[in-house]
């Protein structure tokens, strides 16, 4: 069995819960998912299989999708609704549509952004959720993303102290906080807040439509119909080059190829035969320019 098995996460559970789930259902250890959900998310989260674990890498890169909520007035430790609240202020006057997409709009491209202290990003080889914990306060180190895509999603008029939480989509970059982005954009509002719902809605080409429930999966399986989408699926975001049979015999051996004529300036090259399968993904050589090593060999059999 090998393949991406396109998960609709629910809430309550880990990222890590969901594997484990998985591998007991389709009794199989190869399973790796594509990028971490908290718990109190729910939404697209592909799930590899078999050989396709291969891929994961690939899938964790591609821009992903949301669509969450903003609540005006408190901000929490965790800048979710799941932790305690730190800051409280009400609001005053009514802030009105057009202040709310202007201010959305200020966060469209490259932005910066600081990790929540309740994190897993690392600093000094310690999680900051557990210096967050120990109650020991760290520098948190600056990140670069990118916002493609965010608007408000509600047709409200205004926000004020009893109607105080608006909804928006966003679509951006790996290594997002969308609960710092929710934290940020009420900061440029004058208000502290928190981010107090979430869902991911799609995860490269993946999205609620192809997923399935955990529910699903299992009742699929158990009645012999459940249908993985094939590993080439993840890899839809690489640049894609088709070779010939006598090449794709050297490519399964992994060995250094020429790099195709306009295709200097790529990251990642994903190589595919006549049948329309990916054998290999390969990158530029770092030490012969002009060449590509490759960096997975999908299929050498």
């Amino acid at each position: 069995m090998e393949g991406i098995l396109p998960l609709w996460k629910p809430k309550g559970m880990t990222s890590h819960d969901c594997v484990f789930k998985i591998r007991k259902i389709l009794k199989i250890k190869k399973v790796g998912h594509t990028g971490t959900l908290d718990p109190d998310v729910d939404g697209v989260l592909p799930i590899c299989i078999g050989r396709a674990t291969k891929v994961v890498e690939y899938l964790t890169e591609v821009p992903k999708a949301y669509e969450g909520e903003v609540t005006i007035g408190t901000a929490t430790t965790t800048e979710d609704a799941s932790g305690e609240v730190i800051a409280v202020k009400p609001i005053g006057e009514a802030i009105t549509r057009a202040e709310i997409e202007q201010v959305l709009n200020q966060f469209h491209g490259s932005i910066t952004q600081i990790p929540p202290i309740y994190s897993a990003v690392k600093v000094n080889g310690k999680r900051l959720y557990e210096y967050a914990r120990a109650g020991i306060t760290v520098e948190r180190p600056k990140r670069e993303v990118i916002i493609y895509e965010l608007k408000l999603l509600d047709d409200i008029e205004f926000v004020d102290q009893e109607h105080n939480r608006f909804r928006f989509y966003v679509r951006s970059s790996k290594g997002t906080y969308i609960r710092t982005l929710a934290v940020d954009m009420g900061k440029e509002l004058g208000y502290p807040a928190h981010m107090s719902m979430l869902t991911r809605v799609s995860s490269g080409t993946f999205s609620k439509n192809d997923c399935l429930t955990l529910e699903e999966i299992e009742e699929k399986f158990t009645a012999g119909n459940l249908e993985l989408l094939p590993l080439e699926r993840a890899l839809s975001d690489l640049t894609k080059y088709v070779i010939n049979e006598k090449l794709e015999s050297q490519v399964k051996n992994g060995q250094v190829l020429e790099i195709p004529v306009g295709y200097e300036n790529e990251k990642h090259i994903a190589l595919f035969n006549q049948n329309q399968l990916c054998v290999a993904v390969y990158k530029p050589h770092p030490d012969k320019p002009g060449w590509m090593k490759p960096e997975k060999v999908l299929r050498n059999e």
